[in-house]
């Protein structure tokens, strides 16, 4: 039986966790956390049984502690670290909580020799030198789960990484795919979530259309598979049928091709380095018929442009990218902004804030509260 240690359960990914692992007994939730869907939260305690829980906030940990006497409830930040490092069974964490809050207990599992299996693309993005560091100090396995990395991942696995001339990572293009820059200007929240292909939360929505999601991977990529950014491509797939690709110096290329469903790469990570049957919907090409791809505009999408050039810049600069685009996104599911603010936004805090090169954990942090904290305030 694996143990799981589930945080943001509540959440898109969270939720297709569980899905994946309903029913099955070769699983057990350890631990979880979720922020305030409360109504949520109690039928997952009531189903899965986990030992202990962390909520966001005291009051909501007070009523379910009433209603769940013989479970361990903490909340907060105290609490997400404890869920991450809840016993000491080992066992996988799963972190599949959005934003810079999965950072730290990331971290605080990997050295507690935990495996960890990462939705959360904020970790590498803000600190890709040292978790990676901490992974091979650590001896744990860190599997990806999104769609793109997955498919990389998988494809790696028929070369060597010597052999690898570049990633190619596809892009639906977003809710937004078919707008001119001069449309955008319009564009309104609803219409910028309204995903074509996938089912999201708000903000990675928001993230697929200006293809700062994008911007995110390439970087996580960077230190996924210590591949250098001139290894690293962008094409435009609509489908969102063909999820990521390898080409190898030989010219031959590999794909990962599935239906647009996170079961799959949450399936595929769960049971490493096996594969399982389930009854998830099946491709068949014959019903898909064509397959596009179109070369990536950075004209069209100047924030993915961005985060070649904060990658490249390394130090602190990823973590500033994300943590503009971050509050920035806040600002406009908020109604305080335009969609094309969120570029600009962007941009000029990576123009206002001075590089650190070999950043700590106390400074990757620190410089996600300050430039959070200059925009939102």
């Amino acid at each position: 039986m694996k143990n799981l240690y589930l945080l943001g359960a509540t959440g898109s990914i969270g939720q297709q966790v569980l899905e994946v692992i309903r029913g099955k007994t070769d699983f057990k939730i350890k631990s979880l956390s979720f922020h305030s869907n409360i109504a949520l939260g109690r039928k997952i305690i009531a189903e899965f049984h986990p030992e202990y829980v962390s909520v966001g906030d005291l009051h909501n940990m007070l009523i379910l502690k009433d209603e769940f006497p013989d479970v361990l409830f903490g909340y907060g930040e105290d609490g997400l670290m404890k869920a991450a490092t809840y016993s000491n069974d080992g066992g996988y964490l799963v972190n599949a909580v959005v934003g810079s809050a999965g950072l730290k207990p990331t971290v605080a599992a990997i050295k507690k020799k935990r495996n960890v299996l990462l939705a959360n693309k904020e970790t590498l993005v803000m600190a890709g030198e040292i978790i990676t560091r901490l992974v091979r100090a650590s001896g744990v396995i860190l599997l990806p789960i999104d769609s793109e990395h997955s498919a990389v991942f998988q494809c790696l696995k028929t070369g060597n990484n010597h052999e690898v001339a570049r990633i190619i990572l596809t892009a639906s293009g977003g809710s937004l795919r078919n707008l001119s820059r001069d449309k955008l200007k319009k564009v309104g929240i609803k219409e910028a979530l309204r995903h074509p292909n996938w089912q999201m939360g708000a903000k990675i929505t928001i993230d697929s259309a200006t293809m700062a999601n994008k911007g995110l991977e390439v970087i996580e990529a960077h230190f996924l598979f210590g591949l250098g950014y001139e290894q690293i491509e962008t094409v435009i797939h609509p489908e969102s049928i063909v999820h990521s690709m390898v080409e190898f110096q030989d010219n031959s290329i590999m794909a990962q091709m599935s239906l647009p469903n996170m079961r799959i790469p949450i399936q595929y990570a769960l049971y490493y380095p096996e594969r399982v049957k389930n009854n998830f919907p099946q491709l068949r090409l014959e019903t898909i018929q064509n397959l596009s791809f179109f070369p990536m505009n950075f004209e069209r999408y100047p924030l993915l442009r961005m985060a070649y050039k904060a990658g490249r810049m390394n130090g602190i600069m990823p973590a500033v990218y994300n943590a503009a685009n971050a509050a920035a996104v806040q600002l406009f599911l908020d109604g305080k902004i335009s969609f094309l603010d969120i570029e600009t936004i962007v941009e000029t805090a990576l123009n206002d804030i001075k590089n650190i090169e070999n950043p700590s954990l106390e400074d990757i942090l620190a410089v996600n509260k300050k430039v959070k904290g200059r925009i939102l305030n």
